[in-house]
């Protein structure tokens, strides 16, 4: 694999982390785990990963051989990995993904701190999920966080749309049988409207995923788009009075969520908002 160092160096006795996924890019993860270390001087250093796919199978014994105490996994290995783990959270179990995997004393353990994350965003929006009518744009590893959390949380319905009719939708519904589906060529209405597609994320702004005669049916919506942090769909729903949330947080809470895993404690419930204003001031558009 072809490992991108965000320091150029790594200092003696420090814990190893990092990102794994296919193509990486740009990334806020190493600012927002650098934060964390330096805010609870933590002794850590954070990677970027890049893993074609055909060495996806050997990243748990990658990570031994390396002495990686700790990743987070992006596309698309989030759900890949899943026979390879030795052992799952319950989280991770219900959605069919892990985005964090931990490697303690020769074992892997896998967790999903989306899930977390998405449930933190809508309590920091003061979004009501229970018995409410929600609409998820989008049928990918995200969606099915944000499935699961919704579902938890008590909704009236769940209706997931996706751009065709396929085995994909045929896998979620088996996997989710509480859901519906839906296409976008469909009637769609309903309290809340969450978008999972990259859709609007920079550099392709200015585009939404529905329409605003679709969006004005809805008393609330959610991206989980973060950069920039009012997508053109934000921006539809703002201007037709619809509550809104912004992606950011969740990109942070999953990432506070994963190092409590790994470090094995609990942060300040203040972590969050220090680390949405240092990000939205400093690296966000």
């Amino acid at each position: 694999c072809r490992i991108i160092h965000t320091r150029s160096q790594r200092g003696k006795n420090m814990k190893t982390y990092g990102l794994i996924g296919e193509k990486l890019g740009h990334s806020l993860s190493p600012v927002i785990h650098q934060y964390i270390f330096e805010r609870y001087e933590i002794k850590g250093y954070y990677s970027l990963y890049e893993v074609e796919k055909s060495n996806a199978e050997n990243i748990i014994e990658g990570m031994k051989i390396m002495g990686i105490e700790g990743v987070n996994i992006t596309i698309p290995y989030k759900e890949t990995l899943l026979s390879k783990i030795d052992f799952l959270s319950e989280e991770a179990e219900k959605i069919g993904a892990v985005n964090v995997l931990k490697v303690k004393d020769g074992k892997s353990y896998g967790y999903n701190s989306d899930y977390y994350g998405f449930i933190r965003l809508l309590e920091r929006g003061d979004i009501v999920i229970k018995n409410r009518e929600c609409v998820v744009l989008g049928t990918g590893g995200a969606a099915k966080s944000v499935i699961t959390a919704l579902h938890a949380l008590g909704a009236k319905s769940i209706k997931v749309v996706s751009r065709t009719l396929s085995n994909k939708l045929t896998d979620l519904l088996e996997k989710f049988p509480y859901i519906s589906i839906a296409i976008y060529e469909n009637f769609l209405e309903g309290d809340i409207v969450i978008n999972t597609t990259p859709v609007g994320m920079h550099p392709n702004i200015g585009v939404s995923p529905v329409d605003e005669k679709v969006i004005k049916r809805f008393k609330a919506a959610v991206d989980i788009v973060y950069n920039p942090l009012k997508t053109e769909f934000l921006k539809l729903a703002e201007k037709n009075g619809l509550q809104c949330a912004d992606g950011l947080y969740m990109l942070i809470e999953q990432a506070v969520k994963a190092q409590e895993i790994w470090q094995e404690t609990k942060f300040d419930d203040s972590l969050g908002e220090e680390l949405y204003s240092y990000l939205a001031d400093n690296f966000i558009g």
